[in-house]
C-alpha cells in the first residue's frame, strides 16, 4: 500500500516568483490532492476605498500588481464612469487599448521567461526577458514608467502618444515580432521542453467551464471565451478571435501565450492605424452615486471591478476579483494525479498572481 504524506509547498520556493502555499497530499511520487492557503502577503488595498478621494483611488488599484497594473487602473475608472455616465473620448479608447495590449505582451513575456527557467532552459529564460526590456522601453516611452503607468484616470488618460512615439512603436513591433520567432520555435519544438509539457496537467474543457477558469489557462482547454470581444473600450473597432488550444495541457497553455503575443502586436497595429484625433479625456464634475461592476480581459484572465458608491468622494465599497484567484480552482485538478517534480511548472501555467489574488 503506498504511503500518504503531506507535503508543504511555499510559500517560499525557487519557482514561485511571489509566494503561494499549497499542501500537498501525495501518495509515494503521486499529487492525490492540493490544498491552496491564500492570504500569506494580504495588504487590505480594498479597504482603502473608504479613506482615499475616488480620483486618487486609482492610483491605489494600479498598485495591485506591478506586472497587470495598467488593466487593473482601466478596470476601476471603467467601473466609476459607468456610474457617473461619463463618455470617454475615442482617442482615449484607443489609447488605453494600446496600453493594455503593451502590457499583455509584457506579462506574457515575463511568464515564458520564468516558464523556460522552471525546467531548466536558462538561455531561453534570458533571451525572452531581453525582448521584454523592449517592450518596457515603449512603456517608459509612451507612458514614463516601466511598470506602474499612472496614465488613467475617470473620464479618459492624461497623457497623449505623438504621431513621432507611434512610428517608433510600429518600428519596435517589427523587431519584437522577429524576435519572438526563434523563441517560439524553441518553446514549440524543443524535444525537452515538449517532455517536460506535453501531456501534463491536462484539464479537459468541461472542467475548465465548471470550476469558472479563465484567460489563457481556460483558451488551452477549448473555452473560446475572451472579454475583449465584447467590444469595452475600443476593441469593438478591431478585428481579433479567441485563440485557444485543443489538448488543456501545459504545452497548449504555452502555445496560446505566444500566440497571444502575436495577437497583441496585430491588436496594436490596427490601433494606430484607426485612431481618431480629439480629446483625451473630459472634465467630470460631481461625486459617483451607484454601482457597477466592470469586467475586462487581464493578460491571466477575466478580472472583475464592483464599486460602489453613495455620492461622496470617498467610494462604500470596492471588490477586486482577479483572474488568479479564479483558476486557483482549476490548478487544484490538473494537480491531483501529478507527479511531485511537475507541480512547480503546473503552478506557473496558471501564470499566478499573487500580488493580485492577496490585495
Amino acid at each position: 500500500m503506498a504511503k500518504r504524506s503531506v507535503i508543504p509547498f511555499g510559500p517560499q520556493h525557487p519557482v514561485l516568483p511571489e509566494p503561494i502555499h499549497l499542501d500537498l497530499v501525495i501518495e509515494d511520487e503521486k499529487v492525490v490532492e492540493a490544498v491552496p492557503n491564500i492570504g500569506f502577503v494580504h495588504r487590505g488595498l480594498e479597504s482603502l476605498a473608504d479613506k482615499r478621494d475616488f480620483n486618487k483611488m486609482v492610483y491605489v488599484i494600479e498598485r495591485t500588481c506591478g506586472i497587470c497594473s495598467f488593466g487593473h487602473g482601466l478596470g476601476y475608472v471603467e467601473s466609476v464612469e459607468h456610474i457617473m455616465n461619463v463618455e470617454v473620448p475615442d482617442r482615449a479608447k484607443f489609447l488605453r487599448v494600446i496600453w493594455a495590449e503593451l502590457g499583455r505582451m509584457h506579462s506574457h513575456m515575463l511568464w515564458m521567461g520564468l516558464m523556460a527557467d522552471a525546467f531548466g532552459f536558462e538561455n531561453l529564460f534570458y533571451a525572452c526577458w531581453r525582448v521584454r526590456e523592449k517592450i518596457l522601453d515603449l512603456h517608459e516611452l509612451t507612458a514614463g514608467g516601466r511598470l506602474i503607468f499612472s496614465v488613467n484616470q475617470i473620464g479618459g488618460v492624461n497623457k497623449d502618444i505623438t504621431p513621432e512615439m507611434m512610428q517608433q512603436i510600429l518600428k519596435s513591433l517589427d523587431e519584437i515580432e522577429e524576435e519572438v520567432k526563434p523563441l517560439e520555435k524553441a518553446f514549440v519544438n524543443d524535444y525537452s521542453v515538449q517532455s517536460r509539457l506535453k501531456g501534463v496537467g491536462v484539464l479537459t474543457k468541461q472542467q475548465a467551464h465548471d470550476l469558472g477558469c479563465c484567460g489563457p489557462f481556460a483558451k488551452a482547454s477549448g473555452m473560446s471565451f475572451d472579454y475583449r470581444m465584447t467590444g469595452y473600450e475600443a476593441y469593438k473597432y478591431l478585428d481579433m478571435e479567441p485563440i485557444t488550444g485543443t489538448n488543456g495541457d501545459s504545452f497548449d497553455r504555452c502555445t496560446v501565450r505566444i500566440k497571444e503575443v502575436y495577437q497583441s502586436i496585430d491588436l496594436i497595429r490596427q490601433a494606430i492605424s484607426k485612431i481618431p484625433e480629439g480629446d483625451i479625456n473630459v472634465p467630470v464634475k460631481g461625486m459617483p452615486n451607484g454601482e457597477y461592476m466592470a469586467r475586462i480581459e487581464q493578460p491571466r484572465g477575466e478580472a472583475i471591478y464592483y464599486t460602489k458608491a453613495s455620492g461622496k468622494k470617498y467610494l462604500d465599497r470596492f471588490r477586486l476579483r482577479t483572474p488568479t484567484f479564479a483558476n486557483l480552482a482549476g490548478l487544484t485538478e490538473t494537480l491531483k494525479g501529478a507527479d511531485l517534480a511537475d507541480v512547480p511548472i503546473l503552478i506557473l501555467t496558471i501564470d499566478p498572481c499573487i500580488s493580485c489574488t492577496e490585495r
